[in-house]
């Protein structure tokens, strides 16, 4: 595993950050299994674990802690994300300074932790990210509550607006190959000094949904959301289906390489919910793409 500097902050995080979060938080995914793919992530040298209060129902930020638990956690950053909240089957926003500050106590329970390193702001809007909110979230660094203060958003309006903020420290943005756009927007990034991680770094379908895969549970939840709430990327990603065939990579890692060839970038968060997948996904921080891959995707990205 590779490491690199996250932004201006004190951090150095890995390549490939696992993202606790999805099917794999879910109640009718085993929290042994759960646990299985936390340590052996640990035991892959990932130092960056990525989830959030409304994750997976609100399940997964909990079943995190829970995993970590009796492990060594220096040298961890531990994200997660506040201004939205599991509400039965859906998910509520407010992000009022109380309810910003109370969720980021409520984490710290979750997670088991003294001091949470990174606490994300989940999709907020522009006006959204007012002074009093900003002030709070000083104060929880004051107290020691948090280390840095990110916003993840995939608008570009807001995270350009995030960047110009002197006290944000990292930003999250959906980087991968479907979004070569999102590139200037990285660069601006970190000329600012900010911490840039990749969100949704294998495009939710970038390699097209493989219907004719599906195995478990889990491969028709991940199959049905794909194709309803991101039906433009699954069918942007089907030209990008020669990736599965390459000699020496994985359609993943081809992927995760793109995303990873951009040095502005700390890490690229996915998430994982069988162990050879995520021994895969490790394997992929170092990886270059051979230049007429990278042609080859230059091309359809056209």
């Amino acid at each position: 595993m590779r490491y690199r500097r996250l932004g201006s902050t004190a951090f150095t995080v890995s390549e490939i950050g696992f993202g606790a979060a999805s099917w794999w938080g879910m109640a009718q995914f085993s929290e042994a299994s759960a646990v299985r793919l936390v340590h052996a992530a640990l035991d892959g040298g990932v130092t960056l674990f990525d989830t959030g209060s409304s994750y997976s129902r609100g399940h997964a930020e909990a079943r995190l802690g829970r995993a970590l638990k009796g492990r060594d956690l220096a040298g961890l950053v531990v994200a997660s994300k506040a201004g939205t909240f599991a509400a039965g089957r859906g998910v509520r926003r407010d992000f009022s300074p109380a309810a910003i500050v109370a969720s980021a106590e409520r984490s710290l329970l979750n997670l088991g932790l003294e001091t949470l390193p990174l606490l994300q702001l989940h999709g907020p809007a522009t006006h959204e990210l007012t002074h009093e909110l900003r002030a709070a979230l000083a104060d929880l660094k004051a107290r020691g509550v948090i280390r840095a203060i990110g916003v993840n958003s995939f608008d570009p309006q807001v995270i350009g607006h995030a960047i110009g903020l002197p006290d944000i420290d990292v930003v999250m943005v959906d980087y991968n190959i479907l979004r070569r756009d999102r590139e200037p927007l990285i660069a601006s990034a970190a000329t600012a000094g900010k911490g840039v991680l990749a969100g949704m770094p294998l495009a939710m379908g970038h390699i097209g949904v493989r219907l004719w895969k599906l195995r478990a549970p889990r491969d028709v939840w991940y199959a049905a959301r794909g194709l309803l709430r991101h039906r433009r990327e699954v069918r942007e990603g089907a030209r990008f289906e020669f990736l599965n065939h390459l000699p020496d990579m994985t359609g993943a890692q081809a992927a995760l390489a793109y995303v990873l060839a951009n040095p502005n970038v700390a890490s690229a968060v996915v998430g994982a919910t069988r162990l050879a997948h995520l021994s895969q996904n490790l394997a992929a921080s170092g990886m270059g793409l051979p230049p007429e891959t990278l042609a080859a995707i230059r091309a359809r990205q056209a």
